[in-house]
């Protein structure tokens, strides 16, 4: 749509007419009216639509069109709100309705508890003693939560012991055989050191253990089956065989007539398989001049009090001795010491230590 020229004499201005949401064309325009007193402008009625509190068939119909202050400014119709758009304007829509309550008054029964679930009374509850607190079903100790406390702290305590005895058994296995193996390489740097030495006297060639002092090495010990070897101190105090077995001062020295004995600690890095020898395995000593090759003969477990066996004729004290042997003694069980594990051999045959090592140790 577009202006047009009016007739002469007549008003030349024309609105644009508008089309209101309804779909309806707007009210005929009013005629032209002398201008209004000055004032306030008319505002509007109320807009249509439901009020709260009121249902919607109460409401009036649509206002009607009033013109503001200037007679030439078109007007426009407020489109009316839908009954269901209330919550636009902040209405509170109604509450929804109550069931109705069961006929004669009666009191709808409260479901039983599931399994599993205890149902304790909140509000206090007067006894001869006075009023229960509201917990106090759920706090008061009973005979059955003392002994599942009891159990409890038990269960905690056997945990707690078994982590111990594992983390000892763990520094047995690795930690020990750590430190025992570097103590070892010590010793046996040691032992190189005095063998390379020469004699101070020229003469007889003095034995390995010729008044050593306690702790000091005389000697290695080989067991080819084992594939192990140590470093032999002299002594059999704790701290002489903390990290390497002992000779014991009063037996004989390696090779000589009489009886070598040896004791060590029965754990990974020391003695810890000694009870897989069999008679005729290979018990290997050297010295700072020679190889002594002893044979094993006898395997037996005796009780700490028989200390026959390092006799110079095992198990049998005061016998004058023929022939050259070697003992081996350690703890047994393994870790326990309430009995000897005890390892005879007789020295089968000897070599000169410049001759090479011997065919047993390949």
């Amino acid at each position: 749509m577009s202006r047009h020229r009016a007739p002469e004499g007549e008003d030349q201005t024309s609105v644009i007419p508008r089309v209101t949401d309804d779909g309806l064309p707007p009210a005929p325009r009013p005629s032209p009216r002398p201008p209004a007193p000055a004032g306030p402008p008319v505002v509007p009625g109320p807009p249509a639509g439901p009020v709260a509190g009121r249902p919607p068939a109460d409401l009036p119909g649509p206002p009607p069109r009033v013109p503001l202050d200037r007679v030439d400014t078109p007007t426009a119709i407020i489109p009316a709100i839908p009954a269901d758009a209330t919550g636009l304007l902040g209405a509170v829509p109604p509450a929804p309705p109550k069931p109705d309550p069961p006929a004669g008054g009666a009191v709808p029964p409260v479901p039983p508890p599931r399994r599993g679930e205890r149902v304790v009374k909140l509000r206090p509850e007067q006894t001869d003693e006075g009023y229960k607190s509201v917990y106090s079903e759920l706090t008061r100790p009973t005979v059955g939560s003392r002994i599942r406390a009891g159990v409890r702290g038990l269960g905690e305590l056997m945990i707690t012991l078994g982590v111990v005895v594992l983390l000892f058994a763990a520094y047995e296995v690795w930690g020990t055989t750590a430190i025992i193996g570097s103590h070892q390489d010590t010793l046996g740097q040691q032992l190189d050191q005095q063998w390379d030495q020469p004699d101070p006297v020229v003469g007889p060639t003095p034995s390995a253990s010729s008044n050593p002092l306690p702790g000091k090495a005389i000697a290695r010990l080989y067991i080819p089956k084992l594939e192990k070897q140590w470093v032999v101190v002299e002594g059999v105090t704790q701290k002489d065989i903390r990290y390497a077995p002992g000779h014991y001062p009063s037996s004989a020295d390696p090779g000589k007539i009489g009886n070598f004995a040896v004791a060590g600690h029965r754990n990974r890095a020391t003695f810890w398989r000694l009870d897989e020898l069999d008679n005729g395995d290979a018990i290997v000593v050297e010295t700072k001049t020679e190889w002594f090759v002893y044979k094993v003969v006898r395997t037996r477990i005796v009780k700490p009090t028989q200390v026959e066996v390092v006799a110079p004729v095992p198990g049998e004290p005061g016998v004058k001795p023929t022939q050259a042997m070697v003992t081996l003694t350690t703890c047994n069980p393994k870790l326990d010491n309430y009995q000897r594990l005890i390892i005879h051999g007789e020295l089968a045959r000897k070599q000169a230590r410049s001759a090479g090592q011997p065919a047993e140790l390949g």
